[in-house]
């Protein structure tokens, strides 16, 4: 690529000029003076110049072709150059096979999304369990446009009232004695606090974690990863980190009896309801109650890791329901937004919850529990209650199992299984092929779909809770056709990844 860069995608009046390639780092936009970097005149003018026209065309609502054209070059070149290009090779949908142009989304409603070029795809991705009141719900997009107007952020001085009014409502949700929140932006920033208050309260430093399991990438909560493809890079991780098979209570209580014998303290299990990363893996019906039992035999504090299986997506409010058990500490994230804001929470009790009390400075951040998050969490508890959407998902769920087995089951050497809880499915294949040209015939067919971190060969159905059947009916269809084409040998050459 050449060292050259140019910012003349947009014209000095912000419109666009042409369909061009912008390029990477032109000598000259900095100059060296020793150790420091000075920026010139003309690279911030560019820069302004730029980003007036990125401000109105993201402003629009429909763009010209010749607009379109030059946003996709412009996207592409864009995260190869500035982003990460490592995106252009793995994204399971990002290239069209016959003219390597890529997809670039613009709009959503409901279950549909629009590309640039108008083509739409049904949602079975659900923004990996981000849209379970489907996209831009008017009903938490208005909540959340009026706060907008009015005060996005907080002044971090005054009392916030739309904090307040978020977690009274999670306080009386949450099950058993669990009431005191803590917002963030992120679900691996609510496993980070979840560790952190374990540890003040236990007063211990150890955790265990399951095999499979996946509950963020910073460095505490990628410290739990169950896979190490993901932990290597980055190691040493926390230290006093041990691991035991997901779903079986026998391996945990051995794991305890050995870790108090040699004096290791342990201060909590960390574990997911369902395993989404790990392939919406749900454990033995006698899991959870023996694993609530050992955890208080042991003295150690459960954290439910409901991230991705909360706000309903398991056919229960919260997935820990479906086996009567309530954790010590409780992440929520992802779909807690209404899928319009970024909005993740840890809720404890009372007692545990104490230990930060006399200093509440001790675990804060700027810009957690801000007005326009907690707003659309409001909008989304009420969305979610008023068009009871666990039912839905309990529902649609096992309607989506009851089409889709049999046709697993005629096809069973390439299609292993399809099993989940609620609107928490995956589908598993033979192979990491077989998966990837599922994952690409249904986007050619309309549907968008797409593995798991933790298993290629797994394909994950995670729709909006409120997905009209006729979106469920087209998904049987079109995966039964899929499967069968598979089967004929018809997928020809498999693409690089």
């Amino acid at each position: 690529m050449s060292n050259e860069k140019t910012l003349t995608l947009f014209n000095a009046n912000g419109k666009l000029a042409k369909p061009m390639v912008l390029k990477a780092g032109r000598s000259g936009d900095k100059k060296s003076l020793g150790s420091r970097y000075v920026r010139s005149k003309e690279a911030e003018e560019e820069v302004l110049q730029a980003s007036s026209g990125y401000r109105d065309i993201f402003a629009k609502r429909r763009l010209k072709s010749f607009d379109r054209m030059t946003l996709i070059n412009a996207t592409v070149e864009n995260i190869s150059t500035y982003y990460n290009k490592g995106y252009l090779e793995y994204r399971k949908s990002a290239l069209v096979p016959s003219n390597d142009r890529a997809i670039v989304e613009w709009s959503g409603k409901g279950s549909v999304i629009r590309d640039v070029n108008g083509r739409r795809w049904i949602d079975f991705l659900g923004g990996y369990g981000v849209y379970n009141m489907g996209i831009c719900h008017p009903q938490i997009v208005k909540a959340v446009s009026a706060q907008l107007t009015r005060m996005p952020l907080n002044s971090q001085e005054l009392f916030a009232p739309q904090l307040g009014a978020l977690a009274h409502l999670l306080g009386e949700l949450a099950p058993g004695e669990l009431q005191q929140c803590f917002f963030i932006n992120n679900g691996t920033d609510a496993i980070e606090g979840a560790m952190k208050l374990a540890r003040l309260h236990t007063k211990k430093t150890g955790f265990i974690a399951t095999l499979g399991a996946f509950h963020g990438k910073s460095m505490g909560s990628l410290s739990l990863m169950g896979k190490a493809h993901y932990r290597e890079p980055f190691e040493p991780l926390l230290q006093n980190i041990h691991f035991v098979p997901f779903g079986d209570a026998e391996a945990l209580e051995d794991e305890l009896r050995k870790l108090r014998a040699i004096g290791t303290d342990i201060a909590a299990f960390v574990v997911e309801p369902v395993q989404g990363e790990g392939g919406a893996r749900v454990p033995p019906n006698e899991y959870f109650p023996r694993v609530r039992q050992l955890c208080d035999e042991y003295e150690i504090l459960l954290i439910a890791d409901e991230i991705q299986t909360g706000m309903g997506r398991t056919g229960k409010i919260f997935a820990l329901e479906h086996w009567g058990v309530v954790p010590d500490i409780l992440c929520l994230g992802k779909a807690l937004g209404g899928g319009v804001m970024p909005l993740s929470a840890f809720i404890s009790t009372p007692a545990i919850w104490s230990d930060m009390e006399a200093n509440p400075f001790l675990h804060t951040s700027t810009t957690g529990g801000n007005a326009l998050a907690c707003t659309a969490g409001i909008a989304a508890i009420n969305v979610m209650l008023e068009e009871k959407l666990a039912d839905q998902a309990a529902e649609k769920g096992a309607y989506l199992l009851k089409h889709l087995r049999p046709i697993q089951l005629a096809y069973a050497d390439l299609w292993k299984s399809v099993h989940g809880l609620g609107l928490l499915m995956a589908m598993d294949f033979k192979d990491t092929e077989t998966g990837y040209a599922v994952a690409e015939r249904l986007f050619e067919k309309g549907i968008l779909v797409a593995g798991t971190l933790i298993s290629a060969q797994t394909i994950r159905i995670e729709p909006a809770l409120n997905i009209p059947e006729r979106y469920l009916d087209r998904f049987v269809d079109v995966m039964g056709d899929t499967i069968k084409w598979i089967a004929k040998g018809s997928r020809g050459k498999k693409p690089k990844r």
